[in-house]
C-alpha cells in the first residue's frame, strides 16, 4: 500500500516520465490552439493582396467575358504555353 508520505506523493524515480508527459501535452494544446486560429482566421498573416493572376488565368477571365473569341484565346494560349 502506498501513503501519501512516500517520496514524492508515489511519483518517485518517475519524473522524467512525467515531465515528457507534461511537455507533450502543452505542446499539443499549442498546436491545437494555432491549428483552430489559422481555421477562423485564415487570411491573418497573408498581407492584404491577391497573389497575381497567371497570363493563363488572365487570359481564361477574358475569354469567359467574352473580350476575345475562341480563336484568339487557342492561339494566345500557344504563345503563352511556348514561351
Amino acid at each position: 500500500m502506498m501513503h501519501w508520505s512516500s517520496g514524492m506523493y508515489g511519483f518517485e524515480g518517475h519524473w522524467p516520465g512525467v515531465m515528457i508527459v507534461m511537455m507533450l501535452f502543452w505542446i499539443l494544446v499549442i498546436v491545437g490552439l494555432a491549428a483552430l486560429a489559422r481555421l477562423a482566421f485564415p487570411q491573418a498573416g497573408h498581407g492584404t493582396h491577391p497573389a497575381p493572376e497567371s497570363p493563363e488565368q488572365i487570359l481564361k477571365r477574358r475569354y469567359a467575358k467574352g473580350e476575345i473569341d475562341k480563336a484568339a484565346f487557342e492561339e494566345r494560349r500557344r504563345d503563352i504555353r511556348e514561351s
